[in-house]
Formats: C-alpha cells, structure tokens, sequence
C-alpha cells in the first residue's frame, strides 16, 4: 500500500502535518477542531453539508476570511485561523 505524502498546515497557530490531498475542513476534523466559527447567538458551527451549500464551516485562509473550509483543499504551508480558538 503506497503511503499518502503528509504536508505541514497551521491551525489557529498549531503546526498540524495532514494528508495531502484533503480538504481543510477533514484537516479540522483531524487536528480535533469541533467548531470552526459560532452563530450570531454563539452556538459553535462546524462543516454539515460538505458541499459548500450550508457556510457553516467557513474559515480564514492565508488572510482571505469567510472561506468555505469544505470546498478548499490544503496546501503546504496554508495558514488557517477559526472563529473558535481553544
């Protein structure tokens, strides 16, 4: 079995290594970020369609706010900051 290439992202300032090849929101998924942003009424969002239909999951990537984290894929180097940070 060939072994997937890792990269190195960084989430809410953590260095995180993930599989290349996925989107952002299953590297929040993986580095155990529950919520990614919260409502108006503070209730925490995370990714729920996974097809950039609902925004729950948007995010900022490299600078550039309300991205879709389940419609971006990761890049090396890609810094990504939630609304939640723990």
């Amino acid at each position: 079995m060939p072994m997937t290439q890792e990269i190195e992202i960084v989430i809410d300032g953590q260095p995180q290594r993930v599989p290349a090849g996925i989107t952002v929101a299953a590297a929040l998924a993986r580095s155990g970020c529950t919520a990614s942003r919260t409502s108006r009424s503070g209730m925490p969002r995370a990714a729920f369609c996974g097809m950039g239909v609902c925004h729950e999951c948007r995010v900022t990537i490299d600078g550039q706010a309300h991205q879709r984290a389940c419609m971006c894929w990761v890049s090396a180097g890609m810094q990504i900051v939630t609304q939640v940070q723990s």
